[in-house]
C-alpha cells in the first residue's frame, strides 16, 4: 500500500491514499470520503482541491514556475511561435518541419469566415462587448459547420481545433472592423498566424498596414504566455461543461465568459482604467497605495497579487521587458507606463505588499502593451481570449480521454431553512 494520510472522525480513523504528481505536488484521494463517512470537503472556491490529473501545464507559484508540457514558459516566448506552442499544448510535443508546415496549412485553410455569419455580426448593437459577440459567435459556428459522419472521430477534433484556432482569430478582428463601420480585411496565405491578426485588424484601403516583424513577435509572445495557465476559472468552467459531453464549441463558448469577467480575463483593462484615474487624478501614486493598505477602503491596486503565485509572475518580467522595447521602438512617451513603473517601484519595496505576496502579474503590463498596439480596450480580454484558445482545446481533449472521467457534480452544505409545511395562499399573511 502507498503513501497514506489519517482522518480521524469521533474516534475511528480512515486511511486516505496521497496521490503524488510527476514533480512532487501531493494531494489526499477523498474519492471515496462520503462513501465511508458520510462527510464532504468544505472548500469555497475549490483553492485546495484538484479536481482532476493533468499533463498540460505546471505552475509553481510558491518559486514563480509555469511550465507547458514540461517546457519552461521563458524558452518558449523567446524560441517559440504561438503557432508551436498550440501545437504542443495540443498535441503533447513540439512539432517537427512536416508537422509544423501540415498544421500551417490547416489554420490557413480554416481562416475564412462563413459570408452569412456577417449577418450575425452586423445584427449586434454598437454597444455590445466584444466578449458577448464572441462567446455566441462560437456558439454559432457549431450550426454554420456541423459534423460530418464521412470522417472519423478523431478527422472531425482535428478540423474542429484548427477551425476554432484560425476563425475566433478572425472572427475578433472582422468584430472590430464592423464596429468601426470598416470594410472587412481578409486572411492572407503568405503571413503568420499573428501578422494575419494585425493585418486584418488595421490594414485599411488609405493606408495599408505595414507589417513589423518586431510586433509580429512579441504578439507571439503575448499569446504565448497566455496560452494556459493550469485549473484556472475558465479552464474549470470549460471542464465542467466540457465534463457533460457538451461539443467543444459550446465548451470554448463557456470558457469565454468565464474569462470576460472582471477579475480573471478581464483584469489587464481593469489594470489601465486603476492606471488612468491615478493619472487624471494628478496626486501621483502615494495616496492610492495608501488607500490600497487601508483595510477600510474599497480601493484595490489592479495587477497585483496572484491567486497561485506568491512570488513574480515569471510572465510579468518577460511581459514588462517587452512592453518596455515595443514602446521604446515606437517612441511611444506613455503616462501610464511610467505611473505603473513608480508603482511596481514603491509596492516591491513596501513591506505590506512584501507581506502579502502582492507582486505585479501578468495583467499588470500586458493592457500597456496592447494599447501601444492600438488594441482598444474592450478588445483586450479577446486577445486574452485568442491566446487561451491552445489550452481550452487541449484541456478539453485531455478531460474526455480520461478513463476517469466523471461529470462535474460539486457538493454542497446546505444551511437554509428546515423542513415545514407548505400554506394554502389564502392563508399567507400579507407583507406591510
Amino acid at each position: 500500500m502507498g503513501e497514506t494520510a489519517k482522518l480521524i472522525i469521533d474516534g475511528k480513523s480512515y486511511e486516505l491514499p496521497i496521490v503524488t504528481g510527476s514533480e512532487g505536488e501531493k494531494a489526499i484521494d477523498i474519492t471515496k470520503l462520503r462513501q465511508a463517512t458520510g462527510m464532504v470537503t468544505m472548500d469555497p472556491g475549490f483553492a485546495n482541491t484538484a479536481s482532476c490529473k493533468s499533463q498540460i501545464t505546471f505552475v509553481d507559484g510558491e518559486k514563480g514556475i509555469l511550465q507547458y508540457r514540461g517546457i519552461q514558459i521563458e524558452q518558449l516566448a523567446e524560441q517559440s511561435t504561438f503557432v508551436e506552442t498550440a501545437y504542443l499544448l495540443i498535441n503533447g510535443e513540439l512539432p517537427n518541419q512536416t508537422e509544423l508546415n501540415r498544421f500551417s496549412v490547416l489554420l490557413n485553410d480554416h481562416s475564412l469566415v462563413h459570408e452569412d455569419m456577417r449577418a450575425f455580426f452586423e445584427k449586434f448593437p454598437r454597444s455590445a462587448h466584444p466578449m458577448g459577440i464572441l462567446s455566441s459567435m462560437v456558439n454559432a459556428l457549431r450550426a454554420f459547420y456541423p459534423e460530418i459522419p464521412e470522417r472519423t472521430e478523431e478527422e472531425e477534433v482535428n478540423i474542429t481545433v484548427t477551425r476554432l484556432l484560425s476563425k475566433v482569430r478572425t472572427m475578433a478582428a472582422i468584430s472590430y472592423k464592423i464596429s468601426r463601420g470598416h470594410k472587412l480585411v481578409y486572411p492572407r496565405h503568405d503571413l503568420s498566424y499573428p501578422a494575419n491578426f494585425l493585418n486584418m485588424m488595421f490594414d485599411t484601403p488609405v493606408r495599408p498596414y505595414l507589417i513589423d516583424e518586431d510586433l509580429v513577435s512579441a504578439l507571439n509572445k503575448f499569446w504565448i504566455m497566455h496560452a494556459d495557465h493550469e485549473q484556472n476559472c475558465s479552464t474549470a468552467a470549460l471542464r465542467l461543461v466540457g465534463s457533460a459531453k457538451a461539443n467543444l464549441y459550446a465548451a470554448i463558448s463557456a470558457g469565454i465568459c468565464a474569462l470576460w469577467g472582471p477579475l480573471h480575463g478581464g483584469a489587464n483593462q481593469a489594470v489601465l482604467e486603476m492606471l488612468n484615474q491615478i493619472y487624471e487624478s494628478g496626486r501621483g501614486i502615494a495616496p492610492f497605495i495608501a488607500r490600497a493598505k487601508d483595510r477600510n477602503d474599497s480601493f484595490r491596486l489592479m495587477g497585483f497579487g496572484h491567486r497561485v503565485y506568491k512570488t513574480y509572475d515569471p510572465r510579468a518580467k518577460i511581459m514588462k521587458e517587452m512592453c518596455d522595447r515595443i514602446l521604446n521602438k515606437m517612441s511611444i512617451n506613455d503616462p501610464l507606463l511610467d505611473i505603473a513603473l513608480n508603482l511596481e517601484e514603491a509596492a516591491l519595496k513596501d513591506q505590506y505588499f512584501i507581506d502579502h505576496n502582492l507582486y505585479p502579474n501578468l495583467d499588470f503590463y500586458s493592457g500597456i502593451f496592447l494599447r501601444s498596439l492600438g488594441i482598444p480596450t474592450n478588445m483586450f480580454t479577446v486577445m486574452f481570449a485568442i491566446g487561451r484558445l491552445p489550452g481550452w482545446i487541449s484541456h478539453w481533449q485531455e478531460s474526455i480521454e480520461d478513463p476517469d472521467w466523471k461529470i462535474h457534480r460539486p457538493r454542497q452544505i446546505y444551511n437554509g431553512l428546515t423542513k415545514r409545511d407548505y400554506i394554502p395562499l389564502d392563508k399567507r399573511r400579507e407583507s406591510n
